[in-house]
């Protein structure tokens, strides 16, 4: 695994704003309420645990669905405001599985962003994009993320950001970290995420990201079939239907919280 850790002051983050897309939302990872929780809330906690009680606040600007270009119309400028210590940055990932889209184009209004960004915040925290070797509609599509995260990673080198690099994490190419829709993580899944991104940043974890998962037994070629029949007439054709409509699963969506707020 790549060691993008930084030597940090396990106090110095008082304030952490999350901006992203459904990944970031917390897609996958539906709370007792309804509301997702996913890797970014998950994570805030294990940095409000490092402060006193009511000492760190928390804002979750993500919204499922969204373009680099609408993080950075929408979410963007809501960061530079709030003016936390840490903002963590996951974008382009909906750009990039758009047929006919450039990575590099994608990286160089990403690094835009990056610039703006750690011009007016703390420390930016970027992510890289998953190895999408074993996801039935992504596969198809590791090369063109491999080359949008070799762009990231020189854009963290460049503004000297630390990296959550999602491609090292082996864990999350095993199928129970991902949700019955193929396309997000499940709960176990954004919570390695969420250990992966304190390791990041030198804190201490309650447990190892990488760890080995049971053992399964092995699947016959008929149960294996009939759950891809089951996903694609659940997941698959409604998601089509989506893009052939011009439609977004965050239309109407608005930021879980979008205030700097004691956890």
């Amino acid at each position: 695994m790549a060691d993008d850790s930084r030597s940090t002051d396990k106090n110095a983050f008082g304030s952490y704003a999350a901006i992203g897309d459904s990944f970031t939302e917390g897609v996958g990872d539906p709370g007792p309420d309804g509301t997702y929780v996913g890797w970014a809330d998950r994570f805030a906690v294990l940095l409000a645990d490092q402060l006193p009680e009511n000492d760190f606040r928390y804002a979750n600007l993500a919204v499922r669905g969204r373009l680099l270009d609408q993080i950075v119309a929408e979410q963007v400028p809501r960061a530079k405001e709030l003016a936390p210590d840490l903002v963590t940055f996951c974008a382009g990932g909906n750009d990039i599985i758009r047929p006919g889209t450039d990575p590099d184009d994608v990286a160089e209004r990403f690094e835009r962003a990056v610039a703006d960004l750690t011009s007016a915040v703390g420390t930016v925290m970027v992510t890289t994009g998953f190895d999408t070797r074993g996801v039935t509609l992504l596969k198809h599509l590791r090369g063109k993320i491999a080359t949008y995260n070799g762009h990231v990673r020189a854009i963290a080198d460049r503004y000297d950001c630390p990296v959550l690099d999602l491609w090292s994490l082996k864990s999350v190419q095993d199928r129970r970290a991902w949700d019955d829709d193929r396309l997000h993580l499940s709960p176990e899944g954004h919570t390695r995420v969420a250990l992966r991104a304190a390791q990041v940043l030198g804190m201490p974890v309650p447990a190892d990201p990488d760890q080995p998962w049971p053992p399964v037994p092995p699947r016959g070629t008929l149960e294996v079939r009939r759950d891809d029949i089951h996903w694609a007439r659940e997941y698959l054709v409604p998601w089509i239907g989506r893009r052939l409509r011009g439609e977004s699963s965050g239309d109407h969506v608005e930021a879980k919280r979008p205030d700097l707020m004691p956890l």
